[in-house]
């Protein structure tokens, strides 16, 4: 990947970071494409099945995947709509997990570029922490990663779709009011 595509993909992503800690909501909206799918798959902790740690009762528990796979629950599976649905509600003042509002910080980090499945696509991988706190004693750290294909139109970049995998398994927040 060329070193001027590599910055412009950076600097997209930084934008959309700052668009989201400071609440810019619709104009994160405008960042991605209408046949958005964004999802954030669920982790489970499996054992392998080469594990000599314990004794296989059930072959089926002891899978090598750890995401859940497409169809299966996940923490969100979103589309552009569902998103305009929850930016909505958020203008409304009758969203209760965010009153008051969470204030966030997103760091990106180890970000890579690769050519994509179209011409006019990228698949982007990077890391990622989001520090959330809301009211005077809520702090929540999210740190995962995230692959996106961004797609060029209309001679921008825009998000086409997003998955979002979280280095937890379990959720200490007491709620995913957020977006990633």
């Amino acid at each position: 990947m060329d070193e001027a595509t590599m910055r412009e993909i950076e600097q997209f992503l930084y934008r959309e970071a700052r668009l989201l800690d400071q609440r810019e909501f619709h104009q994160w909206l405008d960042l991605f494409t209408d046949d958005l799918r964004y999802w954030m798959p669920m982790k489970n902790n499996r054992y392998p099945t080469n594990s000599k740690s314990i004794v296989i009762l059930d072959g089926d528990r002891y899978e090598e995947g750890e995401l859940s796979k497409e169809g299966d629950l996940a923490f969100m599976d979103e589309t552009k709509d569902s998103l305009a649905k929850r930016i909505a509600r958020l203008d409304t003042g009758m969203a209760w997990a965010e009153d008051p509002p969470s204030r966030t910080r997103h760091f990106i980090s180890n970000i890579e570029v690769h050519p994509g499945e179209r011409e006019s696509e990228l698949k982007v991988y990077c890391n990622f922490i989001m520090y959330r706190t809301r009211g005077e004693t809520e702090q929540d750290f999210y740190v995962g990663s995230r692959e996106d294909v961004l797609r060029q139109e209309g001679g921008t970049w825009k998000i086409a779709y997003r998955k979002v995998v979280l280095d937890q398994t379990v959720l200490l927040a007491k709620n995913v009011s957020n977006f990633f």
